[in-house]
């Protein structure tokens, strides 16, 4: 969304939220001040985010305003989510404790209308893909004995053999990608999505072979949050790869240097921040 931020950044909502939290801002912060002027917030993909999050925010609304009484001090929050999506990841959790987790466990569920949206507007040309989603989703696609589903041929791309199965997906998602690399409406209306990050340093990998180039490694300046005085080791801290950061050793094909710093916690594999300096 242009402009848009992560909730977690906007309403500075602490890493370690459990019941009865508060975000991190002060009541004469720019958040609050903002947050005092906001007549409507939009949260995306609320589906996915811990309750303890959003009630934290309810917590400060009713704080920073002096209003003790309403849900969000009144203000209309828009939530927007789909819970046949992924829930909320419990690391190690029960059935139980990943519904306690998500937002319809919350005590401010039952202060919230629920709109359904019924069509797929990113699918609007095809109503046959439309509406096979919708039977995944909802449980009622046909499936065997160990609840598999079977995908139709037509959504698939058949395998030729391990060894080139990936250069084949590459192909069929990014046809004729020599000719168009430098196309940036070309590269960012497709994507491969997979499973696990292995999967995708595999992809990573082929693909930036196949650009222009000469390839260069660009390797992080690791520190430990807790750790001034050298408790743990480097060979330890390069080995640590965090979701949703670059690896250790990051390979590009630039004409600029870049410099990778990464500060991570090594209790809970958490980094900080990461900045490309350039």
């Amino acid at each position: 969304m242009p402009g848009g931020r992560t909730a977690r950044s906007r309403f500075k909502i602490p890493l370690s939220c459990d019941d009865g939290a508060s975000c991190s801002f002060a009541k004469q912060s720019g958040t609050a001040k903002l947050l005092r002027m906001a007549s409507l917030i939009l949260w995306d993909e609320a589906t996915m985010t811990k309750r303890q999050a959003v009630e934290a925010l309810d917590n400060s609304l009713r704080d920073i305003m002096g209003r003790r009484d309403r849900p969000f001090e009144g203000k209309t929050i828009v939530f927007g989510g789909d819970f046949r999506k992924v829930l909320r990841v419990v690391r190690r959790g029960s059935h139980s404790q990943i519904i306690d987790a998500t937002l319809r466990s919350s005590h401010l569920w039952k202060v919230m209308r629920q709109l359904r949206l019924v069509t797929n507007m990113r699918a609007h040309n095809d109503t046959w893909f439309a509406d096979y989603l919708l039977r995944v989703g909802n449980g009622t696609e046909e499936s065997n004995d160990q609840v598999n589903i079977q995908l139709p041929e037509e959504i698939c791309v058949p395998s030729r053999g391990k060894m080139n199965d990936i250069e084949q997906l590459i192909d069929h998602v990014f046809p004729g990608l020599e000719d168009n690399m430098s196309d940036p409406n070309y590269m960012t209306s497709r994507a491969i999505l997979s499973t696990t990050n292995d999967n995708v340093d595999k992809i990573n990998i082929c693909m930036i072979e196949r650009f222009k180039g000469e390839e260069v490694i660009y390797h992080s300046f690791d520190s430990a949050e807790d750790g001034p005085y050298g408790y743990y080791a480097p060979e330890f801290l390069n080995g640590m790869t965090p979701n949703g950061l670059p690896p250790r050793a990051l390979k590009l094909k630039l004409n600029c240097p870049v410099i990778l710093l990464r500060n991570i916690d090594p209790a809970n594999g958490l980094c900080n921040g990461t900045r490309l300096v350039v």
